[in-house]
């Protein structure tokens, strides 16, 4: 079974994932797998170099606040890098769930961007985690992320409610981590996979 796990900024889907983890489930995080390919793949490093310039690493590591100046400001520029990253980001993601499901009876994947990078059709099942935008800022905020940046962020996003018209679970983040942790349960008894 494979599972996808999204939701907008500060949604609380990297704790939601974190439940998996705890439960022993492997759980594959598109973030992780996208900042590496970044890092470590040479052939992505000259294709971004060629496209924003010489500014995007530094010592072989890559700029990230100039890249995130770069694509939270710019819509072409965002598409540019996503066209470089998420087909390399899809392909390594569906290697390991294949792999994973040798072994195991369910993995899970959390992307912010299941949606936006057309994901979907590789997973049983979506789980969106939601929360109201004010509890998703501060959350944010608290974590050292910039009102600025939040909404520039967040408009890079399919909206809250286009998502839930197309997942299949969705589980609001509005309350306490135990009442989150009682929900993601709630999932595996539903999967049957508890």
């Amino acid at each position: 079974m494979k599972i996808a796990i999204t939701g907008n900024i500060g949604s609380g889907k990297s704790t939601f994932s974190g439940f998996a983890v705890q439960a022993g489930f492997p759980v594959l995080f598109a973030d992780d797998i996208s900042k590496n390919i970044l890092e470590n793949d040479e052939k992505v490093r000259s294709l971004v170099i060629k496209s924003f310039g010489a500014e995007s690493f530094i010592k072989n590591k890559p700029n990230k606040k100039f890249l995130a100046e770069q694509i939270f400001s710019d819509q072409n520029k965002r598409e540019k890098l996503e066209s470089i990253l998420h087909p390399r980001v899809i392909k390594s993601i569906d290697n390991s769930i294949k792999d994973l499901l040798k072994s195991k009876k369910a993995v899970f994947v959390e992307a912010a961007l299941i949606y936006e990078s057309d994901m979907e059709e590789m997973f049983d099942y979506v789980v969106l985690v939601t929360a109201n935008r004010e509890l998703r800022l501060k959350r944010k905020f608290e974590s050292g992320i910039s009102e600025e940046d939040f909404c520039k962020r967040e408009l890079n996003q399919i909206p809250e409610e286009e998502k839930k018209k197309r997942a299949d679970f969705i589980f609001s983040n509005d309350t306490s981590i135990e009442d989150l942790k009682t929900k993601f349960n709630l999932l595996l008894l539903t999967l049957g996979i508890k």
